[in-house]
């Protein structure tokens, strides 16, 4: 392996080792969203149903895929605090990983490539 070649592929390590690091440091995660939401109940004589509407809330709402289904759920704040938090430990995964993924194509074909001239006799 030539001189530059192996010095990409010793940053692509580095980059990836680092990138491992960041995964282990990260805490739970949890997909979704959280919102803050006012809804109208379905009372009609409530002030809700007045003109103009006052609705209720706001309130926080966490949604979801779960087994292919969409999951909706109302939660206090201090919950939602918390959901929040694992929310973005979740994003901050899935972009490190996509990251992971781009430095991995990369070093793969430094390799292949080097294979292929290794076979060749150069």
């Amino acid at each position: 392996m030539n001189k530059r070649t192996q010095q990409r592929l010793e940053r692509y390590e580095q980059r990836y080792a680092d990138l491992t690091r960041r995964v282990s440091g990260l805490g739970f995660i949890r997909s979704g969203t959280i919102a803050r939401r006012k809804t109208a109940c379905g009372t009609p004589s409530c002030r809700c149903h007045a003109d103009p509407p006052r609705l209720h809330g706001p309130y926080n709402v966490w949604t979801a895929k779960v087994d292919g289904k969409t999951v909706t759920r109302q939660m206090p704040d201090g919950e939602a605090d918390l959901y929040r938090a694992w929310i973005a430990n979740d994003r901050e995964l899935r972009a490190t990983v996509a990251e992971m993924r781009e430095i991995s194509t990369k070093a793969q074909e430094l390799l292949i490539e080097e294979e292929r001239q290794a076979r060749q006799g150069r």
